[in-house]
Formats: C-alpha cells, structure tokens, sequence
C-alpha cells in the first residue's frame, strides 16, 4: 500500500463534510499553509477545487488573526511609549513604520536574524513583494506578524496576504493535481 492510499484510506474514514475542516486546519498551521493543506487534501482524495478553498480559507483566517493582534499590540506599545516620553520631556515622539526593537526588548540572534531578513525585503521589494515572494522565505503567519509590527496598515497587509495565499495555493494545487493525474 502506498503513502497515498494510505493517506486516503484516513481521509476516507472522516465523514465528507469534516475532510475539508481538516484542509482548513492544516492551512492554518505555519510551515503546511495554504500550499501543504491543499496537497494533503488532494493527495488524501478530496475535490481540487474544495481542498484549494478550504486551505486558502484556513491559512489566510489565521494569518488575519495574527495580522489584527499584532497591529494592537504595536499600537498598545507605541501610544505607552509617546505617553512615557511626553510625560518625562514633554516633546512629541515620532515612531517610524520600520521594524524597531521595542523599548527594553534584547532580541536573540535568530529573531535578530529573521527579522533583518525581513526587512532588508521589505526595503527591496515593499509590502506586495513581501507577501507574494515570503513563503519562499518564510511562512505568511511570520511575514504577516512583521509586517503589522512595522506599522504597514491591515487592510494593505491582509489585500495582499490573501493575494499571495491564493496565487501560491492555486499553483500548488496545479500542480499536484497534474502530477496525480499523470501518474494515474
């Protein structure tokens, strides 16, 4: 038995209505995404089309969630600092849109790296650039938090998110069905 009659032998198992809730968990999950939740769903027998929604539809509400999270806390950090600031100087304080390390945080060399990663491909190629090319780099959860922390605006981060979410589903889900229907 192979690794892909297995896998459907357990899709199988799940009633048909809960095989795609599963699709949309595992896009959820950083790492699997939109990409690895579509070729679960494909090769575990469920209908391209329906496993490719399904996935879209997990990866991008998670990423949604950690884009609304991180854009309050950046700005829970941001207003407590121009308070602390004002309040001792009295001088209005400007925080830039870049990423900074917040105040009395010392990040560790891998978050320093990643976030250097990061911003040197924001710097190149702009919000559009990062959500399209990042999953190549990174997982959409990771690009998405980085960019709400620098102070880009949800609804431009989530626009383009969900482009980048679709585009690289959809061709992942091509090519998996065009693979399966090959060797079958």
């Amino acid at each position: 038995m192979s690794l892909i009659d297995t896998l459907q032998d357990l899709v199988g198992q799940v009633p048909e209505l809960v095989q795609p809730l599963i699709v949309a968990v595992a896009g959820g999950i950083p790492f699997v995404e939109g990409e690895g939740g579509v070729a679960i769903g494909i090769i575990g027998g469920i209908n391209p089309f329906v496993a490719a929604i399904a996935a879209m539809a997990g990866n991008f509400l998670v990423v949604a969630a950690l884009v609304l999270l991180s854009s309050g806390a950046r700005n829970a950090v941001v207003t407590r600092h121009r308070e602390k600031v004002l309040a001792r100087d009295g001088a209005p304080v400007h925080v830039g849109s870049t990423l900074e390390v917040p105040p009395g945080e010392r990040p560790d060399s891998r978050s320093a790296a990643r976030r250097a990663k990061f911003q040197r491909a924001y710097e190149r190629y702009g919000v559009p650039g990062v959500s399209l090319l990042g999953p190549l780099l990174l997982p959409t959860h990771f690009t998405a938090t980085m960019l709400a922390a620098s102070g880009v605006g949800k609804a431009r981060i989530l626009i383009w998110q969900a482009v980048a979410i679709i585009a690289w589903t959809t061709l992942t889900a091509l090519i998996i069905s065009g693979v399966i229907n090959a060797a079958a």
